[in-house]
């Protein structure tokens, strides 16, 4: 019996060891990226968006009105977050970083909005920071769920320091590797943690809905100008991505209302036997 708990202790250590290598790579990767590499100017293109139209005097109409799901879904969100009583959260630490990512789903319509009435450099960080903030308190989430609730707040605080370091460095220095790499990495690592840790909850695939969809936007955004003339110029792939951004915040919201901590889903299943 002692060896065998011993050798069940031992596999434990090897999977976290493999989970951390993972992570480390990741990390490693980031800082020679940024040590070896040059700095990159946010380039005029990233402002040229194939769908310019003016309609009833608003700018690049659908790339702004498209951002007004994220105001509904997260003042939704927020507001169901805090009250307490939909969303099944178990601890307090959860309700933060719950909270924290509806607040920045809700930032981002006003910070895109903001940016798409004119885009430049100047005012694409009111675009991009809601969005990190959205990105960091997500994967935060997902760590105080299923690692720790201390890991996740300290890694929550540590993100969202980071964000403002990368905004603030791109904003000074004319430079977009920082933006770039936590725009890259942390959906990736999102996705690792994920695949590799498992949950307390049921409702688990909702994650992985997610994360297509998210890859699926990143698609839209790419084949901006090709979606736009595919659908005859009836709506660009940018918009399309707002609208399916949009929708992992639906979907996660959804995931949290009818998931369950899986001892409860045990005991309510032995109540019923």
């Amino acid at each position: 019996m002692g060896w065998t708990w011993v050798a069940m202790g031992n596999q434990q250590l090897l999977r976290r060891w493999k989970r951390t290598r993972v992570l480390g790579t990741a990390f490693l990767c980031c800082i020679c990226f940024f040590l070896f590499t040059s700095p990159i100017p946010r380039s005029p293109n990233h402002h040229r968006f194939a769908d310019l139209r003016n309609l009833l005097g608003v700018p690049n109409t659908l790339n702004v009105i498209t951002n007004f799901p994220f105001l509904v879904v997260g003042v939704i969100g927020l507001v169901l977050a805090l009250e307490g009583g939909v969303f099944n959260i178990s601890s307090q630490a959860e309700v933060w970083a719950w909270v924290l990512f509806y607040a920045g789903v809700a930032g981002v319509a006003f910070g895109s909005t903001y940016y798409h009435l004119k885009p430049d450099n100047n005012r694409v960080l009111w675009d991009t920071l809601p969005m990190m903030v959205a990105y960091s308190s997500l994967f935060s989430s997902l760590v105080i769920e299923r690692i720790g609730q201390w890991i996740g707040l300290c890694c929550m605080c540590a993100l969202l320091l980071a964000v403002f370091i990368c905004v603030f460095y791109e904003r000074i220095y004319d430079d977009i590797r920082l933006c770039l790499m936590f725009q890259l990495i942390l959906p990736l690592a999102i996705a690792v943690v994920a695949f590799m840790y498992r949950s307390n909850y049921t409702n688990s695939r909702y994650w992985f809905s997610s994360i297509g969809i998210y890859l699926l936007a990143k698609f839209e955004a790419v084949a901006d100008r090709k979606l736009y003339r595919l659908n005859n110029y009836v709506i660009s792939g940018h918009s399309l991505e707002h609208l399916c951004l949009a929708l992992i915040p639906i979907l996660l919201g959804i995931m949290l209302i009818y998931r369950e901590l899986k001892f409860q889903r045990l005991a309510n299943l032995k109540d019923r036997a």
